[in-house]
């Protein structure tokens, strides 16, 4: 564990690395697509690009945690390194749906690391007979939306929620997943399958039994992957997918995940916000990949207790859907300069982009992304917060849809654009050939026109 003082940007929670280089800047959205890969040991500061949905200002770094071996157990004494970022707040605007402010604090990605204590800090098919609830397969009717039988939702949706472990000569770690179908397929986080390095074996345990499983695509640009059970076992359980788009502030959720080790982990909260806007440094590099291992995501906030090994794991509704995949959380600095545990701030890749990139990698091993096709920075200028574009690749989305420079773009789809970052976020939540409505302001005055975002590969 190393004393040394804390960087700005969260550190993989497993073996030692070499310090890190100085944060690298956000990069520019450009036009080459967006990738990102996790890295490693940082190459340093990030290259500017023009891809649409990337700021030139950069957001708050998140570290990955590396996987915890197989039966480890907490550790109050000593944390990982991490770091932290002043949190900001602007008043918003009732007329929509806020996107965020990026940054807050500093967030790490959860997969629970094998060198690891505690840090920062999934369930089955029965109704609760002292409640009128139903259970249908792994979906539930709940008596009252406003105050559900939690002990339903865990019944019906854990066995479909698997811990993943992860093991090679050059470590290894913990995770959680999501099974898809009944063929094997498990939705998790990339920073889990790559805590091992290269050749790893990935095993996943279902119903207290282990199973070999092999990865089958891998999208670090979102920091999702698809593994598949070699030989899955008759009469898996699914999760249905809900509506993320549906959730609102407040609705209570519970997350279900293998933290530290604990599988069939089951804690519940509120939706804290959405599209929020949270910036974690991927898991490794990718060869011609132009994000320079950034992960910038429009994510699910949670007051639910997740921690290190929640990564892949569900985010559920009262019905028992998947709203997300608990990704990340924010961390607080402490005085050993390590890691702290749970705070309540939790976030959560949304059901629907997990959906799209988890079927694009079943069928092809890769994911595509939308691009708008512009490279913006923060307002410094004005009080009306907005992503200010800087320039506007020829040929793009925005382009066509007549975007020009010095334009702030206030928002999309009527959610609230508050920084570059926030853009970006949204943009990566999007999908190719969808049609958005950016609110623009130009000259002063309040405009709103429609792009119908590219295509980014890879």
């Amino acid at each position: 564990m190393s004393n040394q003082p804390m960087d700005p940007r969260p550190t993989f929670y497993g073996p030692p690395e070499p310090a890190p280089a100085p944060a690298p800047a956000m990069p520019q959205a450009g036009p080459i697509p967006p990738q990102y890969g996790p890295a490693q040991p940082q190459s340093g500061p990030a290259q500017p690009q023009h891809d649409p949905s990337r700021p030139q200002q950069p957001g708050p770094w998140a570290t990955p945690y590396g996987p915890a071996p197989a039966g480890a157990q907490p550790n109050t004494q000593t944390r990982p390194n991490t770091a932290y970022a002043t949190p900001q707040v602007f008043a918003p605007r009732p007329a929509k749906r806020r996107a965020g402010v990026a940054g807050l604090l500093a967030v790490a990605v959860l997969s629970a690391g094998i060198g690891g204590g505690a840090a920062l800090g999934v369930d089955r098919l029965v109704a609760n007979p002292d409640t009128t609830s139903a259970v249908t397969s792994s979906q539930v009717v709940q008596a009252d939306a406003n105050n559900p039988d939690w002990t339903a939702v865990a019944a019906a949706v854990s066995d479909a929620v698997v811990a993943i472990q992860v093991s090679s000569g050059q470590g290894g770690g913990q995770g959680s997943g999501v099974i898809l179908d009944e063929e094997g397929h498990i939705v998790t986080n990339n920073h889990v399958i790559e805590g091992g390095g290269s050749g790893a074996q990935i095993a996943v345990l279902i119903k207290n039994e282990l199973f070999k499983a092999t990865v089958v695509g891998t999208d670090p640009s979102t920091d999702l992957a698809v593994i598949k059970v070699d030989a899955p076992p008759s009469g898996l359980k699914t999760v249905k997918f809900a509506d993320s788009s549906k959730l609102v502030v407040g609705q209570p959720v519970m997350a279900i995940g293998n933290p530290l080790g604990l599988s069939d982990t089951v804690t519940t909260g509120i939706v804290s916000a959405l599209n929020r806007p949270v910036t974690t440094k991927a898991a490794t590099s990718t060869v011609g990949d132009s994000s320079n291992g950034v992960v910038v995501t429009a994510a699910i906030q949670t007051s639910a207790a997740i921690n290190p090994g929640n990564s892949g794991g569900a985010l559920l509704n009262a019905s028992g859907e998947l709203v997300g995949i608990t990704s990340s959380i924010a961390t607080l600095s402490s005085g050993s300069g390590g890691q702290s545990g749970s705070i309540g701030i939790g976030f959560a890749i949304g059901s629907d982009q997990a959906r799209y990139i988890a079927d694009q990698l079943i069928e092809s091993g890769v994911a595509k992304h939308a691009r708008l096709g512009v490279s913006a920075g923060d307002v410094r200028d004005s009080a009306q917060l907005g992503a200010q574009v800087s320039e506007v690749v020829a040929g793009s989305a925005a382009a066509d849809a007549g975007i020009q420079v010095g334009d702030v773009i206030t928002s999309m789809d009527g959610i609230d654009v508050n920084s570059s970052e926030s853009l970006v976020a949204l943009v990566r939540s999007a999908r190719v050939g969808q049609d958005v409505t950016l609110g623009v302001l130009r000259d002063g005055v309040q405009e709103s026109v429609t792009a119908t975002l590219g295509s980014a590969e890879g």
